[in-house]
């Protein structure tokens, strides 16, 4: 039983040995509820088709700032779309005035890289040097190919021979 009546005798009170644990599921269930709901909104829901890159991976800060070009060349960042002519000072207000944030940068793979360079002149120009580029890892791309071929042979004082 979560609570009982005591009774009094005389000026002596009994011990209720009883742990009351409904207050801690109360504040358990609504942990649960603010985590259930902050979970989804830590996550950039911007499609992009990522090529791969062979790197090892680095560490990423708890909160990185995604800056995306998609396909058809618009920007966001996060998840909120961008025009060009605001960027800089939407950037800035994403930062707080910090240039010394790493800015992660992600292109579909079908954006021409002279279109990719144009956003990295952006950021740039907005004062942001530190920039992150994003990619898929690629599974065992870093290793190279076992079956490399041989040199030609080359011919050495009047005999072939391999080097």
């Amino acid at each position: 039983m979560a609570g009982g009546i005591r009774e009094h005798r005389g000026e002596d009170l009994v011990e209720n040995h009883e742990i009351n644990v409904t207050p801690f599921i109360d504040v358990i269930l609504v942990l649960l509820i603010i985590f259930m709901v902050a979970a989804p909104l830590a996550t950039v829901d911007v499609n992009v088709d990522l090529p791969a890159s062979s790197a090892q991976p680095a560490e990423r800060p708890e909160e990185p700032l995604y800056v995306t070009v998609k396909q058809d060349l618009s920007l966001n960042i996060g998840n909120d779309p961008v025009a060009r002519e605001i960027f800089a000072a939407s950037l800035d207000r994403m930062t707080q005035g910090d240039h010394t944030t790493r800015i992660y940068l992600r292109a579909d793979k079908a954006v021409d890289y002279g279109q990719f360079m144009d956003v990295m002149n952006l950021l740039r120009d907005s004062g942001y040097l530190k920039i992150a580029l994003v990619g898929l890892e690629a599974v065992g791309a870093a290793s190279p190919p076992v079956d490399a071929p041989a040199q030609p042979a080359v011919p050495r004082d009047g005999a072939w021979s391999a080097p």
